[in-house]
């Protein structure tokens, strides 16, 4: 697929690298040129540095990069209100919350894939990838290369679930597939008008994880449906 990125940060970095390894074109879009073209030559692959605006041209799905308070710069540098992403899916992994604390700063009611669907008309919006630092994902891919490596054939490597939402289906089926391309397992949990729950969630995790406290043991271990049967 055509990848585009807006942002030059570290999850830029982790998911850029992991997509263009597993084949993917991926091209970096960032508020300075100079970064992009410092990152699409650390990754290497093909990845190419681009102007915002042809970073999202053309795309079969475009991830938006970047910390929340720089979403609106982002996508008016990338055209989005001149219809730029119309039709494509936009990935937001963005978390509008307190450093520290983990407390929403999105007003009620107003979760930040909303504002960025309105900023950005006609983008199939899906809420995917912002419950893991983006070490996780370099970890990750490269975790999968060493098992295949040590394991026998067949036997299956371990896998992050990653909770999403969105309104298109084919965006859905799109971010799946790249969620399943830097080794996680894609889970849909409906439309965007779930998104606020998945965004407090990932408030409540980075509180957890501010105050000094493991997220995983404040989650009760309870069986998948698979599990049950």
């Amino acid at each position: 697929m055509r990848i585009g990125i807006l942002g030059t940060g570290t999850l830029a970095a982790a998911l850029g690298e992991g997509w263009a390894r597993a084949g993917q074109e991926v091209v970096i879009g960032g508020r300075s040129q100079v970064r992009a073209e410092k990152l699409a030559e650390r990754l290497g692959h093909g990845v190419l540095a681009v102007a915002p605006r042809e970073a999202v041209t053309g795309r079969d799905a475009v991830l938006l990069a970047v910390s929340w308070d720089g979403v609106e710069d982002m996508l008016r540098l990338a055209g989005a209100s001149d219809g730029l992403l119309e039709g494509t899916p936009l990935i937001d992994p963005t978390n509008a919350v307190a450093h520290g604390v983990g407390a929403l700063l999105t007003q009620p009611g107003e979760p930040m894939a909303r504002r960025i669907a309105e900023l950005a008309p006609g983008a199939h919006v899906v809420k995917a990838f912002h419950l893991f630092p983006a070490d996780q994902w370099t970890s990750q891919w490269t975790g999968q290369r060493a098992a295949r490596r040590t394991s026998p054939p067949g036997a299956a490597g371990s896998r992050v679930t990653v909770a999403m939402c969105g309104d298109d289906t084919a965006a859905l089926r799109i971010v799946s597939e790249l969620v399943r391309g830097v080794g996680g397992t894609p889970a849909i949990l409906g439309a965007l008008d779930r998104v606020h729950q998945l965004e407090e969630v990932a408030g409540f995790v980075i509180g957890l994880a501010f105050a000094g406290f493991d997220p995983n043991s404040a989650i009760p271990r309870v069986p998948s449906s698979s599990e049950v049967d």
